[in-house]
């Protein structure tokens, strides 16, 4: 089996590299991780550098939080650019913006190594039930060698086309989540203003044309106010900026979406960033007087 370096175990990361030491794989991550111990234990080696993992591995996987961060582990001080071996494969499953994985992409080219941009969509549950929806750009030899990779992590694993374009369909998913839960949070902060009980509209909801995942999922967490963090809130708000930038990019515009990143704005502008997206709620409900 390939020999898999896996950079980025925080909420997400930390559950997706346990599936792949689950199936058998020898996986690399590094020593300074936080959670390094637990995921030596588990199996792991430890790699002191970027570089050392790259000496020591066929396939890279990156799950960071922004393009800066993925762009300075690939072309920064000690970069996996220049340490990566010819024939290794690249696999970006961060969120990052399309601009810069085609960036990445043509660089890696250049030294004989294959990229491809993964993103995923699921969030926390998906990464821990291994069931993750997994949208890739890149060459299509490059997509059936990670194929057995992405299988371990995820259910619905679609190849979406050229470099760049698993990043699109992430800005995307995106964009329809964030509205979803500024709809639901609407819905919710409507019912409670006008004093019927939230939690039976909220069912009644869920067995008509209006159900969806985060009418179920994220309409309980507003309900039991759950806001610890499955998916961050100033993370979502970073990925309505890469769909706003492209589409501006593109001239395409985006007025909905450009409505619940001034939300998202505001909540990390009253400090509530680390909580859960569901919490655009909390903004909604300020607002409304409650």
């Amino acid at each position: 089996m390939e020999k898999i370096g896996f950079i980025g175990l925080g909420i997400m990361g930390r559950p997706m590299a346990k599936h792949l030491l689950k199936a058998g794989y020898p996986v690399f991550i590094l020593s300074s991780s936080a959670a390094a111990a637990e995921l030596k234990e588990a199996g792991a080696t430890l790699s002191e550098t970027p570089a050392a993992m790259a000496k020591a591995t066929d396939v890279i996987i990156t799950m960071l939080p922004d393009s800066p961060e993925v762009e300075s582990m690939v072309m920064g001080e000690g970069n996996l650019l220049q340490a990566m071996k010819p024939g290794t494969l690249f696999i970006d499953m961060s969120t990052i913006s399309p601009a810069t994985s085609i960036t990445l992409y043509n660089k890696f080219s250049g030294r004989s190594i294959e990229a491809l941009d993964a993103p995923v969509s699921g969030g926390q549950a998906g990464a821990e039930g291994a069931t993750l929806s997994i949208m890739v750009g890149g060459n299509e030899p490059a997509f059936q060698r990670a194929l057995p990779v992405f299988e371990k992590m995820g259910k619905n694993i679609i190849h979406i086309g050229k470099p760049g374009a698993g990043q699109t369909a992430k800005a995307c998913n995106q964009i329809i989540v964030g509205m979803t839960i500024q709809a639901v949070a609407e819905a919710l902060t409507l019912a409670k203003k006008s004093g019927v009980d939230v939690a039976k509209v909220r069912s009644a909801l869920l067995g008509g044309f209006a159900q969806s995942k985060i009418l179920d999922l994220h309409g309980q967490r507003i309900i039991d106010r759950n806001f610890k963090p499955g998916f961050k809130i100033k993370l979502h708000r970073k990925d309505m900026r890469i769909a706003l930038q492209t589409g501006q990019d593109l001239s395409v515009p985006l007025p909905g979406s450009a409505v619940v990143a001034s939300q998202m704005d505001a909540m990390l502008a009253e400090g509530k960033g680390d909580l859960d997206h569901s919490s655009l709620a909390l903004y909604l409900e300020s607002v409304a007087g409650l």
